[in-house]
């Protein structure tokens, strides 16, 4: 094993060690939330306050995200790099889309009268949505610096593996957004 592939190896490894203190960070987020999702200090309960629709969509905007994201991996792996591109960007766009809908609900919330301090339901609420929004945000910022590598450096095969990571980092956070999905605004208003 050359020196290169040994640098790739830490990579990875660093790599996969980070997701899995993600993994432990939204466990214990998880866990905070379902003990305290019933701690509404008089005030409403999550059925008083989601629309699942309006989650619905934010669920479609994201998993479709993460879909065209694994068709910019495979674009960009095969040469494609039209196709990359155009996924690419889709997947972008699509972060944001989720991530302003995200901030929508949180700012309708806060002015209603339902921000983090009214309950300790609401303060649950609010870290753990909040937190995998502050993950879509890194995403977007991760997605946005490589695209400027890409645009300087042309495709290249470290680049390459950089953007398989990222695109790891995205359906990482599908499937932390599937179990809020489900967990927190389908049981939620239930």
């Amino acid at each position: 094993m050359n020196e290169a592939e040994v640098k790739q190896d830490k990579v990875q490894l660093g790599f996969w060690s980070y997701i899995m203190t993600d993994c432990m960070l939204f466990a214990s987020l998880f866990a905070t939330y379902m003990i305290l999702r019933n701690s509404t200090n008089g005030g409403p309960a999550g059925s008083d306050l989601f629309s699942l629709w309006f989650v619905l969509i934010e669920t479609v905007l994201l998993l479709t995200s993460s879909y065209v994201c694994g068709i910019a991996n495979l674009a960009l792996r095969h040469g494609k790099h039209k196709e990359f591109v155009a996924a690419f960007i889709t997947t972008i766009v699509l972060g944001v889309a989720f991530l302003v809908m995200e901030l929508s609900e949180f700012s309708h919330l806060i002015a209603e009268g339902h921000g983090p301090a009214a309950s300790a339901f609401l303060s649950s609420f609010f870290t753990l949505v909040g937190a995998h929004g502050v993950h879509i945000a890194v995403g977007i910022l991760w997605a946005l610096v490589l695209g400027w590598a890409f645009h300087r450096q042309g495709v290249n095969d470290d680049l390459k593996r950089k953007f398989g990571l990222f695109s790891l980092y995205w359906h990482f956070l599908d499937v932390v957004w599937i179990f809020i999905f489900t967990i927190v605004f389908a049981l939620g208003v239930a």
